[in-house]
């Protein structure tokens, strides 16, 4: 679902705490899709973007994943994993050295 929901071989979020998370300003502007599996994903209504992801394993951690490509400064921002490696294209294999899971992190 991902890489259909982003047209691309894999997608970037951060992980964040509901508790240090705000919405400040749009909140009206986002809309949701809950998937079969109970996903939520939420995006702009003006122009599709992919914003906020919540998974069942966000609920139990609860915390949300914020997409990357929606800030227009992410430099201080660095992968720290590789999650849903079950789903990802046959031709793609991360080849460095961070944690790597079948889901999200076992």
């Amino acid at each position: 679902m991902c890489r259909k929901f982003h047209g691309a071989a894999f997608s970037t979020y951060a992980e964040v705490s509901l508790e240090d998370f705000t919405v400040t300003a749009g909140e009206q502007l986002l809309q949701s899709y809950q998937a079969a599996n109970g996903t939520v994903r939420k995006f702009c209504k003006c122009c599709g973007s992919s914003l906020i992801f919540e998974s069942r394993y966000n609920r139990q951690d609860k915390t949300i994943e914020i997409a990357l490509a929606a800030f227009d400064v992410i430099e201080h921002v660095a992968p720290n994993a590789h999650i849903y490696l079950s789903s990802k294209v046959d031709w793609f294999e991360p080849n460095d050295e961070l944690p790597k899971f079948k889901d999200f992190r076992e």
